[in-house]
């Protein structure tokens, strides 16, 4: 593909390529015969092939038949033959001697005699002529303005005497390049009258102009008998491009530019939508996930809060067992202390006793003295024996106080006490075992009898004490 030229229009060459085109395959024909340029392939007869065959110069044989532009068959022999005319085709026979036709008209098969005959045969169907007319328009530019004009045979008897269907290969050949003619002269008369933007935008005018034209010069005007013997079928414009590339471009650039504005505010507008979109979708995600956020901080909240209820519940359980234990303790020894009490004023009781015995002893030694001055000797003898009654019952007072102080009461005392005395006593940091009489302390059978020993030192000091308080015998 070759690289294209700057400066050229490329719709034109396009447009004009397109009608090329168009019209090679309006020109084409049927070849029911091998294609041109094959081996062994025939040229198609025309009509003038055909009359040469009829005239006997053809190809012998009894049937005679000629793909051309209108399938004619020819049968018979000599000057007995047959011409037969499809129905869509019109034909003029003529014969020496005679002024008029012997046949005309559409579709009519006749008798032929080579040495006297002569025949045209017209294709009857609506031809089609493409005009591609180069035209100045008003402001001096080039425009390739291109249609078709479509005619037909109206009067057979009027056309082939004013018009030439003698070529061969195309009998229509020659009117279609006369009517092109007049239509590319009448659109560049009405081209000239008009604007660029005219032509491109309206192409009526050009229409109703060609078609007025065309009628006057093909039908005749007024129904006179000045036409042609055809009828215009339709005229159109099919395409009208400006042959200069830079004022093509011009001619494009507002619209273009107006269409680039159109494209670039929807393209904001989109965009402004689609921002408004986003943002939107961000104000919902930011908003959700806040409320996640809420959510999770109440239920955290209320986590914690359960968390520190269980705390204090349990912290409030221990207070008031700590509580309740230390109010069990401090009963145990208030209990203990009343004990202690009881037995002091027990031990009180029986010192009061004990002196009020005391007393009354001096007195009966005080009477037994004023008597014993009477009589000494009886007096001795009795303070003897009263001595000795004294004696025996101080020995059994003692043994009572003894019998209601025995070891194992005191005994039982302190072990009842020694959970207490235990509990109060500070925790040692390191313990040393002092073994008193041979006795392991750190076992209960040495510390009870420890506490024996004790309880007996204490007996013997409480024994000496009362016996230095009470008076000699016989004093």
């Amino acid at each position: 593909m070759s690289a294209q030229q700057p400066g050229s229009n490329t719709y034109l060459e396009k447009v004009v390529a397109q009608q090329a085109v168009l019209a090679d395959d309006l020109k084409s024909r049927r070849a029911p015969q091998a294609a041109p340029g094959a081996p062994g392939a025939v040229p198609a007869p025309g009509p003038l092939a055909k009359r040469e065959r009829a005239l006997g110069r053809g190809a012998p044989g009894g049937d005679q038949t000629g793909p051309g532009p209108v399938d004619v068959r020819i049968t018979g022999f000599w000057r007995w033959k047959n011409v037969l005319v499809p129905p869509n085709a019109f034909v003029v026979h003529t014969r020496r001697g005679r002024a008029e036709p012997l046949h005309i008209g559409l579709g009519v098969s006749f008798r032929f005699n080579p040495s006297t005959d002569s025949f045209i045969v017209v294709p009857g169907a609506t031809q089609t002529i493409l005009i591609n007319a180069y035209c100045i328009c008003r402001e001096l530019q080039g425009v390739l303005v291109q249609g078709y004009v479509q005619w037909i045979i109206q009067d057979f008897a009027t056309a082939y005497r004013k018009l030439d269907f003698g070529d061969a290969d195309d009998p229509m050949r020659l009117v279609n390049l006369q009517l092109r003619e007049q239509a590319e002269a009448a659109i560049k008369d009405k081209v000239s009258t008009m604007g660029v933007r005219d032509v491109l935008s309206d192409k009526q005018p050009i229409i109703e102009e060609l078609t007025a034209r065309l009628r006057a010069v093909a039908e005749g005007e007024d129904n006179s008998d000045q036409g042609l013997g055809l009828r215009i079928v339709t005229v159109q414009i099919k395409e009208a491009v400006v042959s200069s590339s830079q004022l093509w471009e011009n001619l494009q650039k507002p619209y273009r530019a107006q269409q680039e504005q159109v494209a670039r505010l929807a393209e904001l507008e989109a965009a402004e939508v689609v921002a408004q979109r986003e943002m939107a979708a961000a104000r919902t995600k930011e908003s959700q996930r806040l409320d996640h956020e809420r959510e999770l901080a109440e239920l955290r909240a209320a986590n914690e809060s359960r968390l520190f209820e269980a705390e204090a519940a349990e912290k409030l359980r221990r207070a008031r067992r700590e509580h309740d234990d230390a109010r069990e303790v401090a009963e145990l020894e208030t209990e203990t202390t009343r004990h202690a009490l009881r037995m002091e004023r027990e031990r009180h009781a029986e010192e009061a006793e004990t002196g009020r015995l005391r007393i009354e002893r001096d007195h009966e030694l005080a009477r037994l003295r004023t008597e014993g001055e009477l009589a000494l000797a009886e007096s001795r003898a009795r303070s003897r024996h009263e001595q000795a009654l004294l004696d025996l019952e101080r020995e059994t007072a003692r043994a009572a106080i003894e019998n209601g102080r025995t070891p194992a009461a005191v005994q039982a005392r302190l072990i009842a006490a020694l959970p207490e005395i235990m509990a109060k006593l500070p925790k040692p940091d390191e313990l040393r075992t002092v073994t008193v009489n041979g006795a392991d302390q750190t076992s209960v059978a040495g510390l009870i009898a420890q506490l024996s020993a004790v309880i007996g030192a204490l007996r013997a000091a409480a024994d000496g004490s009362v016996s230095d308080a009470s008076p000699p015998a016989g004093r």
